[in-house]
């Protein structure tokens, strides 16, 4: 088998578990591989480290996929691969229908992602190494999966970087574009062809499911309260406003609930499933808004939804401006003709403000405007958040660095005037596991904090 010896001078990145060899690591090669190809990795002293598909046009040069002499990724190596990985989702994930079944490095594949829509797979091929196993990785897919079909999403620009056009097509069986699947009780339509990336962003699924607490408990601000009351000869407690009358709005003691980013409405989705009294849905993209308004429907919760088609910057940044018009007005301080609407044609705020933006920074060089971006959402975010009430944010870049992505949120609360109390922090779900060492997987980032205003303490 060809070898490629690394530098003596090296970090030892590939003892410490991680999977990449940069071409500026490589001291020489040995065996004339091809493009794709295995090979083994050496040491300087040509002591066997590893075994990777080789590819010279990447600044990746070398992908690992074991840690033991390897011959060759045939059908027999990818079932087993895929049945450890099955092994994995059926313990953490259970009885859920949909999942990320394969995640590249993580699951020992780099290269590959595979998602799982109830009867239907979508396979992204990212590399070279990957690509030229296709049919090896259908037929053991069909072997340990069984799927009713299975569809191609490598439609991703990194595949240029690898020598490699983008493409998408069925691969095997049925593909309807459309595949229903379940997340945490509730139903999703996931469009597999046009919808971004593989049709679904399974990452979050436990960080949706933890913004439970936060949908009930609000009833006593708007004065409403449990009260005994005869009925049928029985005594029963039943909500009763400041009036004295009882109120049959089911959903009086939840949240109002702002969801900016909201894509296919999953935040939206639980939000409404957890007890929510009204939530608003944003989304700058009419396809993802209809998304949203089909998925909701699909659970009934249409009555207490609302949908809106802006960005979500600039929608901040317009309920903001009219918040604070508002409070000038209350202060008195200049003489104004309150028979005029506010000029800036917002000023609401919710209890809940859900903030989960694509990645700002796809780049090292991209940090300093990411910065920028975050800070500005989250504090126009948090503005909008009632006394006492929640911001709940995350971030998806990975040269966002945790301690940045705090460091943003902290500059932003200095300016906004708020204390945050943070209550929850969260990575990606259980279909996403890290493997130490490879920074590169520890990219999701999400928090929620309790908003409260200096002046109130």
């Amino acid at each position: 088998m060809p070898s490629v010896i690394l530098d003596r001078s090296r970090k030892k990145r590939l003892e410490q578990s991680h999977p990449w060899v940069f071409k500026s690591e490589i001291a020489s090669v040995e065996g004339n591989p091809e493009p794709g190809e295995l090979v083994q990795v050496l040491n300087h002293q040509g002591r066997f480290l590893a075994t990777g598909y080789y590819n010279p046009k990447s600044q990746i040069t070398v992908r690992v996929v074991s840690y033991q002499p390897l011959e060759k990724m045939d059908r027999n190596f990818f079932v087993s691969r895929f049945q450890d990985c099955l092994r994995h989702r059926e313990r953490f994930i259970g009885d859920e229908n949909a999942y990320r079944l394969v995640y590249g490095e993580a699951d020992f594949l780099p290269g590959l992602i595979v998602d799982r829509f109830s009867d239907v797979l979508v396979v992204q091929l990212l590399t070279l190494g990957m690509d030229q196993c296709r049919d090896s990785i259908v037929e053991a897919l069909v072997e340990v999966m069984n799927p009713a079909g299975i569809y191609e999403r490598s439609d991703v620009s990194v595949r240029e970087l690898e020598g490699l056009e983008q493409r998408k097509g069925t691969l095997y069986g049925e593909c309807p574009r459309h595949v229903t699947v379940t997340e945490n009780g509730l139903k999703i339509k996931v469009d597999i062809e046009e919808g971004q990336k593989t049709g679904y962003f399974f990452d979050q699924r436990e960080n949706r499911a933890s913004i439970q607490p936060l949908m009930i408990g609000w009833g006593d601000r708007s004065g409403i309260t449990l009260q005994e009351l005869e009925r049928d000869g029985q005594m029963l407690r039943v909500p009763v406003n400041k009036s004295g009358k009882e109120v049959t709005f089911p959903y009086w003691d939840g949240a109002t609930v702002l969801e900016c980013f909201s894509h296919t409405g999953s935040f939206t989705l639980h939000a409404c499933k957890y007890g929510a009294k009204k939530v608003t849905c944003l989304d700058i993209s009419e396809h993802a808004i209809d998304s949203a308004r089909e998925n909701v429907e699909l659970n009934g919760f249409q009555d207490r939804v609302e949908f809106v088609v802006d960005d979500a910057f600039q929608y901040l940044r317009s309920q903001v401006k009219g918040v604070e018009e508002r409070e000038e007005r209350a202060r008195g301080e200049h003489k104004v003709d309150t028979s005029k609407p506010l000029t800036a044609g917002g000023g609401r705020t919710w209890d809940v403000v859900i903030l989960d933006p694509p990645a700002f920074a796809k780049s090292k060089g991209a940090v300093k405007g990411a910065c920028r971006g975050y800070k500005d959402i989250n504090l126009h975010g948090m503005k909008l958040v009632n006394e006492g009430g929640y911001l709940v944010t995350a971030s998806c870049s990975y040269h966002m660095r945790p301690d940045l992505f705090l460091e943003t949120i902290k500059e932003a609360a200095q300016d906004a005037g708020k204390i945050l109390r943070l209550v929850e922090w969260r990575a990606a779900g259980k279909d996403h596991p890290q493997i130490l060492g490879v920074d590169e997987g520890h990219y999701l980032k999400f928090a929620v904090f309790e908003v409260r205003s200096k002046t109130t303490l």
